[in-house]
C-alpha cells in the first residue's frame, strides 16, 4: 500500500535543501562574514596639554636647591622646634623632682632619699654650670632650681648628720636641729618648694 504526499510537501523539501546548500560552510562551524567594511575605524584623537612643558624638567642640575636660609621654609615647611635648649634641659629635671616628692610623701628610708637627692642636685649643678652668666640665668625657672638645689643639699646633709649626732646631742641645745620633729618640718617645707618648682617648669614648657 502506498501513500501519496501532499503537493506542498515537495515544495518545502526542495526549499529546505536549497537553504541547507546556501548555509553550508557557514554558521558556528564555518567562517564569520566580513564586517570590516561596515565598522568605522577608530580615529586617534590628539589632546593639547593645559600647561606648557619645560625641557629638562627632570634634570637634577636644573632643580633649585632647598632654601634653607629662608625663614619661611625653616619655620613653616620644616616646622622647626621653637622650644629653647634651656627649656628642654630643665624639662629633664622634672621627673627627678617628682621622684623626690614621692620619696617624701611615701616616707621612704634615708638611703633612698639621699640617692634621689644626690641625683637631683647633680643634674641641677650641671644645668647651673651650663647656663650661669648667660641670659637663661635670669629666668625665674633657673633661679627657682637654684633655690631648690640649696634646700635639697641642706636637708640631705641634715638627715645624714642626724643619724650620727642625734644620740650624742639629744640632751643639749645643739641637738634640737636633729630632732625628728624639726627634720619632718624641714621635709614638708622642701616638699612645697619641689612642687612649686615642678609647676613653674611645666608652665614654661
Amino acid at each position: 500500500m502506498s501513500f501519496a504526499l501532499p503537493s506542498h510537501a515537495f515544495f518545502w523539501n526542495k526549499k529546505d535543501k536549497a537553504l541547507e546548500k546556501e548555509l553550508q560552510g557557514k554558521g558556528y562551524a564555518g567562517t564569520l562574514p566580513n564586517l570590516g567594511d561596515k565598522i568605522e575605524k577608530t580615529k586617534t584623537k590628539v589632546t593639547t596639554p593645559i600647561f606648557e612643558s619645560q625641557d629638562g624638567f627632570n634634570n637634577p642640575s636644573d632643580l633649585k636647591p632647598v632654601p634653607k636660609d629662608n625663614p619661611a621654609f625653616i619655620n613653616i615647611i620644616q616646622k622647626k622646634d621653637k622650644t629653647s635648649e634651656f627649656t628642654n634641659d630643665a624639662a629633664e629635671i622634672i621627673p627627678m623632682l617628682e621622684k623626690l616628692v614621692d620619696c617624701i610623701d611615701d616616707n621612704e628610708n634615708l638611703q633612698l632619699f639621699i640617692t634621689k637627692a644626690n641625683l637631683l642636685t647633680l643634674n641641677i649643678d650641671n644645668l647651673t654650670e651650663k647656663y650661669n652668666g648667660k641670659p637663661e640665668s635670669y629666668y625665674e625657672s633657673f633661679r627657682k632650681l637654684q633655690e631648690v638645689n640649696r634646700y635639697v643639699k641642706s636637708i640631705a646633709a641634715l638627715r645624714r648628720e642626724a643619724v650620727t649626732y642625734q644620740r650624742y646631742l639629744a640632751y643639749s641645745s645643739s641637738g634640737s636641729i636633729y630632732n625628728p620633729d624639726n627634720i619632718n618640718q624641714q621635709l614638708q617645707y622642701l616638699l612645697e618648694e619641689l612642687n612649686s618648682a615642678i609647676l613653674l617648669l611645666r608652665s614654661d614648657g
